[in-house]
């Protein structure tokens, strides 16, 4: 029998199917893609989205809201009723409670995003170079971690806020904000760490992983272009309903005076201010809290609209 030509060689190549490079970047994209048909097709995702939407604005533009000074103080009108001059009514001190709602939502969103996103990082990175390099900075990255989750945030928050505030006589509003932020990432971040180890443990040891290590991969390009990517879901999830466990947490350290403080404008103070009044003047209390109430719901639906498309056994 005669050997193949090379005609016949040629022939026979043209009829494999050829590999196309937009399917192989298809297929890279594909859980991000899938997780937006899932997503669009929920109304909890659509209706948390366009509340999200809502306060983001109302953050960054309260004047969009309202064109009132929520500092502007009446005494003569002080804890007056909701009315068409003032929806909300008035507080203790005669200034406009709408105003300062709507204006609230700028520092609490705030620390609740920058506080999420201080913990993301920093449990993220140990929680990936401890799973990454394991030994002995695994068991001590581990240890501290356990440490602090036996302590509950709130709580540290509580003893840490409640040593250095004496320190502080007349600390500015950038202060107060990041003090409460810091003091909440620090205590935290261990449950991301727990979260972004888990997955980089799972993720390290596939093929391509080891594909990537036999070619010659240093492990900064390991870490960042095959593992963090890896280990995104999971903790995308967990950021989205710890930002409104934060806002939450702020409005708690708030209210028993030693998280935010005067002059800064925030629910967690409008309600804090109030509680004392709740049968003379409950509109000056009830509002802010349905908004902290509204805002924090918003991230918890749309953790929950995101874990659930992310989470191939929900799905």
């Amino acid at each position: 029998m005669s050997e193949p030509t090379a005609t016949q060689d040629l022939i026979k190549g043209a009829d494999e199917p050829a590999v196309n490079v937009g399917e192989v970047q298809d297929s890279r994209r594909s859980l991000w893609r899938d997780t937006w048909d899932i997503l669009k097709r929920r109304k909890i995702f659509w209706i948390s989205l366009v509340l999200l939407i809502m306060f983001l604005l109302m953050a960054a533009f309260p004047s969009l809201f309202t064109h009132k000074d929520p500092e502007y103080a009446t005494l003569a009108k002080s804890m007056e009723g909701p009315s068409s001059e003032a929806w909300f009514g008035y507080d203790l001190q005669g200034r406009d409670v709408y105003a300062r709602a709507v204006y609230g939502a700028r520092t609490s969103i705030i620390v609740g995003v920058l506080a999420t996103l201080a913990t993301v990082l920093i449990g993220g990175l140990t929680g990936v170079l401890a799973a990454y390099f394991g030994r002995w900075l695994d068991a001590i990255v581990s240890r501290v971690g356990e440490m602090l989750l036996g302590l509950p945030y709130v709580l540290g928050a509580i003893i840490i806020l409640g040593t250095i505030a004496p320190a502080q006589s007349n600390p500015s509003k950038t202060t107060i904000m990041a003090v409460v932020i810091i003091v909440l990432a620090l205590l935290g971040w261990p449950i991301v760490m727990r979260i972004a180890r888990s997955a980089v443990i799972q993720a390290k040891h596939q093929d391509y992983v080891q594909a990537a290590r036999a070619l010659g991969a240093g492990p900064l390009r390991i870490i960042f272009k095959h593992l963090l990517p890896n280990s995104l879901a999971p903790i995308l999830v967990y950021a989205t309903i710890t930002v409104g466990s934060y806002i939450s947490a702020e409005a708690t350290l708030s209210l028993l005076g030693i998280g935010l403080r005067p002059p800064v404008i925030s629910w967690g103070i409008a309600i804090a201010d109030h509680t004392s009044y709740m049968r003379t003047g409950a509109h000056a209390l009830l509002f802010p809290a349905a908004f902290l109430s509204l805002c924090v719901l918003t991230f918890v639906m749309l953790g929950e609209a995101v874990r659930d498309a992310l989470d191939p056994k929900l799905r």
